[in-house]
């Protein structure tokens, strides 16, 4: 991924709301399923850690997209972006 693209997800992931929260049992194989089915159906989401959860959230993020097969757009705070590039050809998000 380029920095003009990580640029751009990171302009869609602004204004979006977060999807999932990773609380204190911080990583289960049903959370991480749940990455993969909202990264299935939306390319690209955004994860809130909430304060209960003790892991580092960078350290989250490169776990996920790591079990996800997806990329790290960014990690500001409490806030995971991830992007993963949809089977539909149709309904992909067109990067620069």
């Amino acid at each position: 991924m380029t920095t003009k693209q990580r640029a751009y997800l990171k302009s869609l992931a602004m204004n979006m709301d977060a999807v999932l929260q990773v609380g204190k049992s911080s990583m289960t194989p049903e959370f991480t399923k749940a990455v993969k089915e909202a990264l299935d159906a939306r390319e690209l989401i955004k994860i809130s850690v909430l304060k209960n959860c003790a892991d580092d959230p960078r350290e989250l993020a490169v776990l996920l997209a790591e079990r996800t097969r997806s990329q790290v757009v960014q990690v500001i705070g409490k806030k995971i972006v991830l992007y993963k590039e949809g089977q539909d050809k149709n309904k992909r998000i067109q990067l620069p």
